[in-house]
């Protein structure tokens, strides 16, 4: 009897190998932020630390998949832009004291600026469009991390590393670094699930474009 599965679903064993691989992915991620507590004295989670950087890093390497989805499919041309704006403007945002100290103060709201506003604009001009398209991955996997992800970075990082949370638990014995590590680490989660989010969603559009393939043929 044939399968009545969807025929872009992920199979069973390329879902246990990914697993596989994102779990080791966070492992060694911690890996890392643990390095950086233990051999960083002094300079723990600051904005030459490793965590600091490895979230540019996964802000760079999400930006550069939601382009190359935008730019190998024209099923999602609207979601794929907002996605770029989005996670272009985050970058962009994490060099802050860069471009402040080497360009002007303000510089990065100025980029984020010039970058977010056409976004929105196509976006929003092309709201019936972008609709279609969120509706058609909105049930995917991809649209789940993406989720995820959004909001352990923008929500819950936010309220987690709120100073007034930290000095009520640790009282007296509170240190801007714990406020510090709980908000970057919180942070370095939320920007993987956006990489991982990214790269199902390129995975996603190159299963449709098999499938167009395979029924033309």
């Amino acid at each position: 009897m044939p399968s009545t599965s969807p025929p872009d679903r992920i199979g069973f064993p390329a879902l246990c190998l990914r697993g596989l691989a994102y779990i080791l992915l966070v492992g060694a991620l911690m890996q890392g932020v643990l390095h950086e507590a233990l051999g960083l004295t002094g300079e723990q989670f600051s904005e030459l630390g490793f965590t600091e950087l490895t979230q540019s890093l996964l802000l760079a390497t999400a930006t550069a998949l939601a382009l190359a989805v935008r730019l190998l499919d024209h099923r999602l041309p609207h979601v794929a832009l907002l996605l770029i704006g989005l996670l272009g403007a985050s970058l962009i945002r994490e060099q802050d004291a860069l471009l402040d100290a080497h360009v002007f103060d303000g510089a990065w709201q100025t980029l984020v600026s010039l970058l977010v506003l056409p976004v929105l604009f196509v976006v929003i001009r092309g709201r019936r469009a972008f609709v279609a398209e969120l509706e058609r991955c909105a049930g995917s996997f991809a649209f789940g991390l993406f989720a995820a992800g959004f909001l352990t970075t923008y929500v819950f990082s936010r309220l987690y590393g709120r100073s007034e949370l930290w000095q009520a638990i640790l009282g007296e014995h509170y240190l801007r670094t714990f406020k510090d590590a709980a908000e970057e680490v919180t942070e370095l989660f939320g920007y993987t699930l956006l990489v991982l989010a990214m790269f199902e969603l390129l995975l996603l559009v190159r299963r449709w474009r098999r499938l167009d393939d395979a029924s033309g043929a």
